[in-house]
């Protein structure tokens, strides 16, 4: 193994383990812990503003309660005064601090890797995010090569490739089969659940994966042992709530790559009853409820064309 294909360190919904997930502390622990990139949920309040948030209600890490599409940001009530249950208690942040926290000269290093949750109107959702994206200085080149849309549902590709052209796409999900029939020709990285790939299948994924020249994100991944395990097959990044920790075992295995990778067996292959799934159960339960929300992966409307100032969007 050549040591400079080690994983990135990319920090799942920030340094999520040790802060309020999917808040500015959160993503500034995960730079000084040295993470390469943060990954982060996307959804639209009422009154139009993009909040980084990972459910489609307030409640779980909140203080509030309701659906997220239908609560204001502004006002007096408004979600700009919610806060984490979780301490340090942390307001919610907009996408668009989130964005002037990447544009601060320190942090232009750090790549986004955003969720795009499928509660949201892809159009509306996309066309609020180019005004603030386009609205940067040198965006084109100081933010946007930075940027990597995570997308679940094939609609959302049609609506990114048309209002948001200009950012790498990625698929995100816990289904090969999908990956492989609805997303191979549009996206140019898969971002997988770790179990997804711990099998045969994920195996020959993985394989085809690296002879088309795609790159491989790994999720949700906190265990030494699954980290490893992630070097192994050769991802390109381990998405993890713990960011310190990865990148910390990753100063090891440069250190002494053969010591520390035989510290961590793989045994647990053999004995974690979710990696025995038929993907069978994950294609179809994946797809089904996805559907749900955003409606079918074969049948859905294209965006219509529309300039702005010059620029198709």
């Amino acid at each position: 193994m050549t040591l400079s294909v080690l994983p990135e360190c990319w920090g799942h919904r920030g340094a999520s383990a040790t802060y309020p997930e999917n808040t500015l502390a959160s993503f500034e622990a995960a730079i000084r812990d040295g993470a390469e990139g943060i990954e982060s949920d996307v959804h639209v309040s009422a009154d139009g503003v993009v909040i980084m948030f990972h459910d489609p209600a307030l409640d779980r890490t909140t203080d509030a309660k309701g659906l997220i599409r239908e609560r204001n940001w502004y006002g007096e009530d408004g979600m700009q005064c919610v806060r984490t249950k979780k301490e340090p208690r942390q307001s919610i942040p907009t996408f668009a601090e989130t964005v002037g926290l990447l544009m601060k000269p320190e942090n232009q290093h750090v790549k986004f890797n955003i969720d795009v949750k499928v509660q949201n109107d892809p159009d509306r959702l996309f066309r609020l995010m180019h005004a603030i994206i386009s609205g940067q200085p040198d965006w084109e080149t100081k933010l946007v090569p930075r940027i990597l849309l995570g997308l679940w549902h094939p609609r959302f590709v049609a609506y990114a490739k048309a209002r948001l052209p200009y950012c790498r796409r990625s698929h995100i999900g816990v289904s090969t089969s999908l990956a492989r029939e609805y997303f191979w020709d549009d996206v140019e990285v898969f971002s997988m659940a770790f179990s997804t790939l711990a099998g045969s299948d994920g195996w020959n994924f993985r394989q085809e994966c690296r002879a088309a020249g795609k790159k491989l994100m790994v999720w949700t991944v906190n265990q030494p042992e699954h980290m490893t395990e992630c070097v192994r097959w050769g991802a390109d990044v381990i998405l993890t709530d713990v960011t310190k920790k990865w990148f910390d075992l990753r100063e090891a295995l440069r250190a002494d790559y053969d010591t520390t990778l035989a510290q961590h067996g793989r045994w647990f292959l053999w004995t974690t009853w979710k990696f025995y799934l038929p993907g069978i159960v994950l294609h179809h339960d994946s797809k089904s409820a996805l559907e749900k929300v955003a409606g079918s992966f074969d049948k859905f409307s294209l965006p219509e064309p529309i300039v702005i100032e010059g620029q198709p969007v």
